[in-house]
């Protein structure tokens, strides 16, 4: 494909063609992406979860939760990463040790839990009191309290920190690359090594990582509608 003559200084500074040849990859390595990010973000919020709830619940719970968050934000997360990956032995219930994707979803995972833990905690402590005192006196157990009254209204009023967190998270994930595994910026760096176009290399990673930013944005806005978060 000949390029216009009044267009060529597009192409000094974006050449299209060149990214065409790396499309695979970015295809692969944006799947990747989206696929660690999605699985640390189901850890994160487990994680997350059950701290907030520990924390709430019991001294101990706190002291301990409030142990694990400080020591994950005092921390950068490619040490974080560094140290799952060689220092975590053998598990015995796998008989192997995690291999390099499942070291940087993990830790990702429990770095974006201790942050997550802080924002579930904040959005049960807005719940209004008066409503779990009225759904103790209808009978409720804790479970049904904190699934039917507790939980979707404190979530409805996270919904946007937890989207930023999980941006945060998806923007982090590029760190596992440090550990050899294949995503998004190891693609955007192959552009970089192989043909020394930095323009094109990270220009193209920004445009990906703006467009999973948006899925998630139309995501959680879904979400905050169904539980009634929206106004």
């Amino acid at each position: 494909m000949k390029v216009p003559a009044n267009m060529d200084w597009l192409v000094d500074i974006y050449n299209f063609r060149v990214v065409a040849q790396f499309a695979p990859d970015l295809v692969r390595g944006l799947v990747a992406t989206i696929w660690i990010s999605a699985l640390a973000l189901s850890i994160a919020l487990v994680v997350g979860t059950l701290t907030a709830f520990a924390r709430l619940e019991t001294r101990a719970g706190d002291r301990i939760g409030a142990t694990y968050v400080q020591v994950i934000r005092s921390t950068p997360l490619l040490v974080q990463i560094y140290l799952i990956y060689f220092a975590l032995p053998e598990l015995p219930l796998l008989g192997r040790r995690l291999d390099e994707f499942e070291c940087g979803m993990l830790a990702l995972g429990l770095n974006a839990g201790a942050y997550m833990s802080e924002i579930i905690r904040s959005g049960i402590e807005a719940v209004p009191r008066g409503q779990v005192e009225g759904a103790k006196s209808v009978g409720m157990s804790y479970v049904q309290r904190m699934r039917y009254v507790v939980l979707p209204q404190a979530i409805s009023k996270v919904v946007p920190p937890l989207l930023g967190q999980t941006a945060i998270l998806v923007k982090d994930s590029s760190l596992v690359s440090f550990i050899g595994v294949f995503e998004l910026f190891s693609a955007g760096l192959a552009i970089l090594s192989e043909r020394l176009m930095p323009n094109e290399a990270f220009m193209t990673l920004a445009a990906c990582y703006l467009f999973i930013y948006a899925i998630l944005l139309f995501l959680a806005t879904q979400a905050q509608r169904r539980l009634g978060g929206a106004q």
